[in-house]
């Protein structure tokens, strides 16, 4: 359930085809400013390079406050609402939110994801109508500095990265003012009680709630 295929539907972005290419979808982090480079120049006449590898979608609203780092690509469809801080290696797919102070960095949002008020996605990929409550962040390094490592119960995988927040799958609803620890991972279809603090591989179709416990839904 850690793997790339296991979390995401990779038809519902334009990375499908990168994301392919990786057992496990952290992998990729590496490499997305690179495929954000690749692609851009071939997105065609829908889009606009509005500034220095910076593709817009001409469907796309981008408020007068947003700010659009490169590179990046924003997609159909998609609105960038005031005082939004897209730092650079951003890729926004189609029909997505992008709302007030929210901040993303080295990150994949696939379709119709949501991040829509005060959200920090840094190093991170959220899956297709992933939902970031109103206040809730990925923190993508370890207080003490060390290497991530995903902890799946009694099985701990090297991930190799300094930096990596959370892989979240498609369909997931994460509750307000929560923290997604580094190295997260949470399955597909599952959610996030409010104010929690999240670590570790949340199973698909499960409930992690304020005490840490994780629940099937029934």
């Amino acid at each position: 359930m850690l793997k790339t295929c296991d979390l995401y539907d990779l038809s519902c972005t334009i990375a499908g085809d990168y994301l392919a290419g990786y057992e496990y979808p952290w992998q990729a982090l590496k490499g997305i400013k690179e495929l954000i480079l690749t692609l851009g120049p071939k997105l065609g006449g829908d889009y606009t390079e509005i500034s220095p590898t910076v593709w817009v979608h001409k469907t796309a609203n981008i408020f007068p406050s947003a700010y659009l780092g490169a590179p990046c690509i924003i997609g159909p469809e998609t609105e960038v609402r005031h005082c939004a801080f897209i730092r650079g290696s951003a890729l926004v797919g189609a029909g997505c939110v992008v709302g007030n102070s929210v901040e993303l960095k080295n990150v994949i949002l696939f379709d119709g994801v949501q991040v829509p008020h005060y959200n920090y996605v840094g190093d991170s990929i959220l899956g297709h109508k992933a939902h970031m409550g109103a206040g809730s962040v990925t923190s993508n390094v370890k207080s003490d500095k060390t290497l991530v490592v995903v902890k799946n119960g009694e099985e701990h995988m090297e991930t190799g990265l300094k930096k990596f927040g959370a892989m979240v799958g498609d369909f997931v609803e994460v509750g307000c003012n929560s923290v997604l620890n580094p190295g997260t991972v949470i399955g597909r279809h599952s959610n996030v009680y409010p104010t929690s603090c999240v670590r570790g591989v949340i199973p698909e179709q499960h409930i992690w709630k304020v005490d840490g416990t994780v629940a099937a839904k029934r």
